[in-house]
């Protein structure tokens, strides 16, 4: 019977990521809201001021990937700027994230890496930090590359993004340790990805993603990197208790972070126990393009979505 039931949801899931790019914008944004900040950056000004007021940190995220033209990347580069400008000057407790493609990362990898380095820049001079998320597959060696660079200019002002279903990870862990340093530590965000993989180079069965996942975050511990601990699993908050408290990381060591609109309990309950914790905020016109990827990449989501129509918290 248990199969019967999880065979017909996974149909319906798929149905939904299906048919829902095809949908009015309007229905769309009755879920995408729960899980967006809004269009413009008075929205995400808004609901990152509300986040501080609960004592949670916030990064923000202009949406917007994988450009096709590259003058859309210098336009992406001055929207940052003055992202950054506008957040500073309202003393937001945050920092910034950006995905490299919006930058034409595979379209001139050299040009992009100008554009990202003003912005790293930008955020140095108000001695903040710029995240760089990790993208599909293809993208993994050209931003591992970019970091590099940035890194060596701007040591305390730019990380990166790893992903642990990705079988290459912990190999990347190892071979960036020539970066990190006691009094300049290397800093990441590890999450477990979300773009679909083939089988050949990223794990897909739950447990065994959850267990790489917790093998490349107390290798981070261990070595003193910091992280930012990117999950709502239960299993792998109680799993990052355990390594936390097996190496006696100060709490200034890491952080937890997660998704705006997403499991805000077990984000008290952190909170709670007086971690630091951090959360994303996407916003922007390019709203409803991040909304229907999301799902088409990750058709579980259908369900919250049904849940998000007619369910707060």
């Amino acid at each position: 019977m248990p199969i019967v039931k999880d065979t017909a949801m996974l149909w319906f899931n798929k149905m939904i990521a299906s048919i829902l790019p095809f949908m009015p914008k309007g229905f769309v944004w009755i879920f995408s809201k729960r899980y967006i900040a809004g269009k413009n950056i008075e929205d995400a000004i808004q609901v990152s001021k509300s986040l501080n007021e609960e004592g949670t940190m916030v990064t923000v995220d202009l949406l917007g990937e994988f450009i096709t033209q590259l003058s859309e990347a210098e336009q992406n580069k001055n929207e940052y700027l003055d992202i950054i400008d506008t957040f500073e000057k309202n003393g937001i407790n945050g920092n910034y994230s950006l995905k490299p493609t919006m930058f034409g990362l595979l379209i001139d990898k050299d040009m992009c890496y100008k554009y990202i380095r003003e912005i790293v820049k930008k955020a140095a001079e108000y001695n903040n930090f710029i995240r760089v998320d990790m993208e599909d597959s293809q993208c993994v060696d050209l931003e591992i590359e970019l970091f590099r660079k940035l890194k060596k200019e701007f040591p305390k002002n730019v990380g990166l993004v790893l992903q642990a279903y990705l079988k290459r990870t912990k190999s990347d862990i190892e071979n960036m340790m020539d970066l990190h340093t006691k009094e300049i530590p290397l800093s990441y965000r590890l999450c477990k990805g979300i773009y679909v993989e083939p089988e050949e180079i990223a794990y897909k069965k739950y447990r065994v993603i959850n267990e790489h996942f917790l093998e490349d975050l107390e290798i981070m511990l261990k070595n003193g990197i910091y992280v930012g601990i990117a999950t709502h699993d239960t299993p792998l908050v109680e799993g990052a208790y355990k390594l936390i408290e097996k190496y006696n990381v100060p709490k200034e060591n890491f952080e937890f972070q997660m998704l705006y609109g997403v499991t805000p309990a077990l984000r008290k309950s952190i909170t709670d126990k007086g971690y630091r914790m951090r959360v994303y905020v996407p916003y922007g016109e390019k709203w409803f393009a991040y909304s229907t990827r999301r799902l088409k990449e990750n058709p579980k989501m259908a369900t919250e979505i049904i849940k998000a129509l007619f369910v707060r918290g």
